[in-house]
């Protein structure tokens, strides 16, 4: 796939109704606009491996206990202490061939698979660490893709949340907590961990690109397009720093306007 398709595929992900988000394929679509022309029937392959192995088990296991033991017990996926800076963390791809990875590229794959199997689970955007909510029999359960799918109890969510810096009136709050995200705001936040990371590595055309994937794949937020615009300012190119801040203008409307002076630092580097 080059990155034109990639681009194609983003854009139809980005008007595609949430409840009908592709997440495996936007998933796959991502890794390739970031690197194009590899070979994505791997993923493809353990997502299959997945479904089928996961369907099996939630026959005579918890959802909870069958997930865990699909991806990260039978499929070896869990995180990657070794290598947690490295952008390959962030790939399905990459991740599919080294079976690591962060947090939310682990749980593209145990999203895919719950779908697929009828299972009800959401990503949960927890501060610092992308968590997953299960429903089970008994009720909700945060469950940590990173850590060998293990559940995570909620004084533990506490204890987390209170050192990630949320006031303990929040912190107690499990609804808070746990409340569920979309399958495009998913995979919004592995994109934006792209960029911060490219960001600090001063890897600017790559956080260009993890910036214009995001504008994409939510078409009616301008933020994505002011990532886009600050990294073309950091490669010196002003003028499509300029387009960029133009299109955030045209997204956000009067309800959260661009200030012109944004624009006129740009052109007065320009001139």
């Amino acid at each position: 796939m080059t990155r034109e398709e990639a681009e194609d595929q983003l854009i139809a992900a980005g008007h595609a109704d949430d409840d009908v988000f592709p997440l495996l394929d936007a998933a796959i679509a991502c890794a390739l606009h970031d690197l194009p022309f590899r070979d994505e029937m791997p993923v493809r392959r353990l997502s299959d491996a997945a479904a089928s192995r996961l369907a099996e088990r939630i026959k005579t296991e918890s959802p909870d206990d069958a997930l865990a033991e699909t991806l990260s017990a039978d499929l070896g996926l869990n995180g990657d202490l070794l290598c947690y800076d490295d952008p390959a963390s962030t790939d399905v791809i990459d991740v599919t061939n080294r079976r690591r990875g962060l947090s939310a590229a682990l749980a593209i794959f145990y999203l895919d698979a719950a779908r697929r199997v009828g299972l009800s689970a959401a990503g949960v955007d927890f501060p610092n660490h992308f968590l997953l909510r299960v429903e089970t029999p008994s009720g909700p359960v945060a469950v940590d893709p990173f850590s060998e799918g293990r559940v995570v109890m909620p004084s533990e969510l506490t204890r987390r949340a209170l050192r990630a810096g949320l006031t303990p009136h929040i912190a107690d709050r499990l609804d808070v907590l746990m409340a569920p995200v979309t399958d495009r705001q998913a995979l919004i936040r592995l994109q934006n961990v792209l960029f911060n990371r490219a960001i600090k590595a001063e890897d600017y055309e790559r956080a260009e690109r993890s910036a214009f994937r995001r504008a994409l794949l939510d078409p009616e937020d301008h933020r994505p397009w002011l990532d886009v615009a600050a990294a073309r300012e950091k490669q010196g190119a002003l003028t499509g720093a300029i387009d960029a801040l133009a299109r955030a203008r045209a997204v956000s409307g009067e309800a959260a306007p661009v200030p012109e002076a944004a624009f006129d630092r740009l052109r007065i580097r320009l001139n």
